[in-house]
């Protein structure tokens, strides 16, 4: 794992810190690595601008000292706020070193909150978040050091009421789950991190990085880009969606299979629909996953095609009214992938189905990937994907446009198509949300579903 992708909890953070110091470092040589590289990217921010720090009484207070100091030598006004004097030995140091006079009123340009960081595990006492509140309003920009101060560090939870919203959030030293999950992350802006040689720790989580993808080989023919059967049901436009997404996913076919008597008349010409042959004692050889759920129902013909695809044991993707019919018996026997992409709703479904309730969403996520012994996709402005014995992956947070019906079953249709092609599950599911992502940061403003879907060539390209 490169060391900058890694999201570390509040424990995994001090811990790493304290290793930091034991093999050669001290608090303060790490304080001023942090403050000195935070002041980097306040100082482009400012440009000229003078600034206004506020320090709390903790380490983190002590990153706003050294931060203020280094804007000093670099010939920024700066004043410092200091509602509570330093309570740590190195944020004493910090304090000393910069041999300032903090005021009690400001009204500069950038204010840049280091109140409280990570650890924080309580609300923000009712005269600070006065005094945070007031100075957020007072100036043009507001920066937050590690994190905005009254957030939970390890689930993003908003720890007070009315919390200012940030331009720009530096952290320092390795990424927090806040930094990536709502609702702290939609107040934060943009994020930069700064390293100050935390080394990448065992089974840590991550943030998701862009893959890089290739063309086909030369004597490649459809079937060896691998062939991806999506499962029709009642409403026949979801699964169409899904399979048009997945012909521009990777894979070489994408054909629709739908129940004799189905009315698939209306379809895209290039695209392939068997109505009948699928529900035989045997599928075709030549299939190399499923996507089954966009647009299949709820009826008991709907779990009936549900159950004949997993009994059929091959690489595949469930999703929408496939997670609400999922049962533990279905997975009983199945040694071949399973990727589920649940929203919200359909992630609760599963937790009561499979015992995972009364548990934070990244644990209920880990909960359940080891409950289907396979890949979890939950969909949301903060995806993460679970696997049984991996990290917990998060993807960044993608355009808010994605909020419309049927852009779920074109992200079931790329992560499909990835897995047609022999990708591994988890590579699959994240190739698939990097494809959708970019995907929708091409189309713009107010786009439809079916809109989505022009721009995944262009998307794919960017990738290799």
């Amino acid at each position: 794992m490169k060391p900058l992708c890694q999201i570390l909890s509040t424990a995994q953070m001090r811990a790493a810190e304290d290793a930091l110091v034991q093999a050669s470092d001290s608090v303060e040589t790490l304080m001023e690595r942090a403050g000195t590289g935070a002041a980097e990217w306040i100082w482009r921010m400012a440009a000229g601008r003078s600034v206004t720090v506020l320090c709390g009484p903790g380490n983190n207070g002590g990153d706003g000292y050294v931060i203020a100091r280094a804007l000093q030598e670099r010939g920024l006004h700066v004043d410092v706020i200091a509602p509570i004097a330093p309570k740590t030995d190195a944020a004493r140091t910090a304090r000393a070193r910069w041999a300032g006079e903090p005021v009690e009123h400001a009204d500069n340009c950038i204010f840049v909150d280091c109140l409280f960081g990570t650890g924080l595990g309580r609300p923000i006492a009712d005269d600070l978040l006065v005094l945070l509140r007031e100075l957020a309003l007072a100036h043009h920009y507001c920066i937050a050091v590690d994190l905005p101060s009254g957030v939970d560090s390890d689930n993003g939870e908003m720890l007070n009421e009315a919390l200012p919203n940030y331009d720009l959030t530096i952290a320092l030293g390795a990424w927090k789950f806040a930094h990536w999950l709502v609702p702290a992350m939609v107040q934060m802006g943009a994020k930069r991190l700064v390293d100050i040689g935390i080394q990448p720790g065992r089974d840590t989580a991550r943030v998701s990085i862009p893959p890089v993808f290739k063309a086909p080989d030369r004597t490649a023919h459809k079937y060896s880009r691998g062939l991806l059967a999506v499962v029709a049901g009642e409403m026949h436009g979801a699964a169409i969606l899904a399979a048009k997404a997945a012909q521009h996913g990777g894979a070489g076919y994408v054909k629709i299979f739908a129940g004799e008597g189905d009315d698939m008349a209306t379809h895209p010409p290039d695209l392939v629909v068997d109505c009948g042959s699928l529900f035989n004692p045997a599928p075709d050889h030549r299939i190399d996953a499923f996507l089954v759920g966009p647009g299949l129902g709820r009826s008991a013909e709907a779990r009936a095609r549900l159950d004949w695809v997993l009994s059929c044991d091959l690489p595949t993707v469930c999703d929408a009214d496939a997670l609400v019919l999922l049962e533990p018996r279905m997975l009983e026997k199945r040694d071949c992938p399973i990727i589920v992409t649940p929203h919200a709703g359909e992630l609760e479904v599963l937790a009561n189905v499979f015992g995972a309730v009364g548990l934070d969403r990244a644990e209920q996520a880990i909960e359940l990937a080891e409950g289907i012994e396979g890949v979890l996709v939950a969909k949301g402005p903060d995806t993460m994907i679970a696997a049984p014995g991996a990290p917990l992956v998060i993807m960044p947070s993608a355009t808010s446009w994605l909020s419309t019906a049927g852009t779920g079953d074109i992200l079931a249709g790329l992560i499909a198509s990835r897995l047609a092609t022999g990708m591994a599950a988890h590579d699959a599911a994240e190739q698939g949300c990097w494809l959708h992502a970019q995907s929708a940061r091409r189309a713009g403003s107010a786009f439809s579903a079916s809109d989505l879907n022009d721009y995944i060539s262009d998307a794919y390209g960017e990738f290799m």
